[in-house]
């Protein structure tokens, strides 16, 4: 049963030495994640395994090269939404493929969004044509990436 992660205990040393193992590259063995902790494999599985009942470990991805793909293009989206809108938007902006990422905020707007596109016209496309004409949004700014970098791990 997963704990509530408000009232979740901080992680021992040895749970946060997994996590950083994992984040540096989460394809790694069992085997090379106890190696590197200095545990028992068995030991390494338990651990990683309590992790993902806890919680703190919700899956596994890949870092892509997102221009490689053909999504060239990006944007941070802001959106100011009318009160008591989140709970309806937020399952429509999952369902919108270009969206990568969105946020509830706080701040002069209330919800940030992570935009994906194959170009400018694609990305013009979603904020005019998706995002806008949506009951819950009032207003939208839109703020292009020109460079995107990912920070690698402190332990890397």
């Amino acid at each position: 049963m997963s704990q509530n992660p408000a009232f979740a205990p901080a992680l021992d040393a040895v749970d946060a030495a997994i996590v950083s193992e994992l984040l540096k590259d989460g394809r790694a063995s069992v085997s090379a994640i106890a190696s590197n902790v200095h545990i028992s494999r068995a030991h390494a599985y338990q651990r990683i395994a309590s992790l993902r009942e806890r919680g703190v470990i919700t899956g596994y991805t890949a870092t892509v090269n997102h221009a490689a793909m053909g999504l060239r293009s990006s944007a941070y989206v802001t959106l100011k939404l009318r009160q008591h809108s989140w709970r309806a938007l937020q399952e429509r902006l999952s369902l919108i493929p270009e969206v990568h990422h969105f946020a509830l905020v706080g701040g002069t707007f209330d919800v940030m969004l992570l935009v994906r596109a194959a170009d400018n016209e694609a990305l013009r496309r979603v904020v005019f044509e998706v995002l806008q004409p949506m009951p819950e949004v009032m207003d939208t700014q839109t703020h292009l990436i020109f460079e995107d970098h990912e920070p690698e791990s402190p332990d890397a």
